[in-house]
């Protein structure tokens, strides 16, 4: 599942995201969503989160659901 629409991702999740960083080779990082950031309903490049680590990226992947 894809993380371009903010109501498919809630805190507790594993996903997939992309850091700024990583933006130019593609680079994934898995982490848990500890908050989203990205205030409007959808963002084509993946709605921001900050993982449970403090990371923050988009959005690419979604792992599971929250446990």
């Amino acid at each position: 599942m894809d993380g371009q629409l903010r109501s498919r991702i809630t805190p507790g999740m594993e996903v997939n995201i992309v850091l700024k960083q990583d933006q130019g080779t593609g680079k994934l990082t898995r982490g848990v969503v500890q908050r989203l950031l990205t205030k409007s309903p959808t963002h084509p490049h993946g709605i921001k989160v900050r993982l449970t680590d403090g990371q923050v990226g988009r959005v690419k992947e979604i792992i599971e659901a929250p446990r």
